[in-house]
């Protein structure tokens, strides 16, 4: 668990550096709320996202089972500014292994609370329904736009940085990973 009181000193100590009076009116409670709101934002760095995939039933099910357009935000690890946006996780089980469909939404939100990178966010949700699950294939797509190249550097608001991880059928299967690519672009009426 974090240390609130440590994060509250250390907000203190920024704000003084900024140059800025934390003893001012409007600051005077600022080191606890982000500190009560650092604890929330990085609550992932207590639990696995594999953990999320206890509830595993047989239905004898062999097909794609695909949750997308699943929100999330994360903060990145190089400027601790947020990044957020959407992530389509899919898989095809094996030997008719199902997972509760909240399960997948729920993996994405755990390893998204940390500091990350979105390429390691990509790999770790499939990593984690490999490890749990054994599917034959899985494919995770996130699309996010980074607030360090909105707010900051390159100035860039509203580009997305799409990242996608592949196993098992959907790496070796350009058809499969097609069709996968196809079923998550598309927008029901």
């Amino acid at each position: 668990m974090s240390n609130q009181k440590k994060i509250e000193q250390a907000v203190y100590q920024l704000l003084e550096a900024l140059g800025e009076n934390p003893k001012r009116e409007g600051l005077l409670d600022t080191p606890k709320r982000v500190a009560k709101m650092y604890q929330e934002i990085f609550s992932g760095l207590q639990e696995n996202p594999k953990d999320q995939f206890t509830a595993v039933f047989s239905e004898g099910y062999e097909e794609v089972v695909l949750v997308k357009d699943i929100p999330f935000a994360s903060m990145c690890e190089h400027h601790l500014l947020p990044f957020y946006g959407t992530a389509h996780v899919a898989y095809i089980p094996s030997q008719g292994r199902v997972t509760g469909l909240s399960k997948l939404a729920r993996a994405v939100e755990i390893a998204s609370k940390r500091p990350q990178l979105q390429e390691r966010l990509t790999a770790q949700i499939a990593d984690a329904l490999q490890e749990a699950l054994q599917p034959q294939g899985i494919f995770v797509m996130l699309a996010a736009e980074h607030m360090c190249m909105t707010m900051r550097g390159i100035k860039k608001p509203g580009s997305k940085t799409v990242t996608s991880a592949a196993r098992g059928i959907y790496k070796e299967d350009k058809e499969a990973r097609k069709e996968i690519i196809a079923m998550i672009h598309n927008k029901e009426k």
